[in-house]
């Protein structure tokens, strides 16, 4: 994971990069975007001699300040089109993660309870797992679920 210094500041970053399209660019130097992909997926760039994530720098850029967390709304972590970057927080920010590779059902949020032989909802609020009922039909479940996320996890609910 990059190194991440949390003492950037916005005069600096806009004196040293330029943004165009979610693409860095060293400043007077716009041959080729700067960064390589980590291991997990994020555009790192160097700055300051310390290897930073372009996301964040990108919104330090426009914003003036930097969250504790930024989450990329499509869910592509080198989308780092500004319109593509919020504020939020490591809870809001997990609202907004994809299925599990290893999901049973292939559906956010509805697993298989072996017990009832059902499909079971349950999804994580405000720090706490909570339980949307068990269903025969897994299209409803998945009905069920998408309501749940809409509801309790709001602009950050994704399918």
């Amino acid at each position: 994971m990059a190194v991440q210094d949390f003492t950037l500041n916005q005069h600096e970053v806009l004196n040293y990069f330029n943004y165009e399209n979610g693409n860095l660019y060293k400043r007077f130097k716009k041959d080729k975007p700067m960064g390589h992909l980590s291991n997990e997926g994020y555009v790192v760039v160097g700055f300051n001699k310390k290897a930073q994530f372009a996301h964040r720098v990108i919104f330090l850029m426009f914003n003036g300040w930097l969250p504790k967390c930024i989450d990329h709304i499509d869910g592509d972590k080198s989308n780092n089109k500004i319109e593509n970057l919020r504020p939020a927080n490591v809870h809001t920010n997990a609202y907004n993660q994809s299925v599990r590779e290893k999901s049973f059902s292939g559906i956010k949020n509805v697993t298989w309870n072996k017990i009832s032989k059902k499909w079971l909802v349950k999804l994580s609020v405000n720090k706490e797992i909570k339980y949307f009922g068990l269903y025969n039909d897994i299209d409803y479940a998945k009905f069920i679920a998408e309501a749940m996320r809409y509801k309790y996890h709001g602009k950050f609910a994704r399918g």
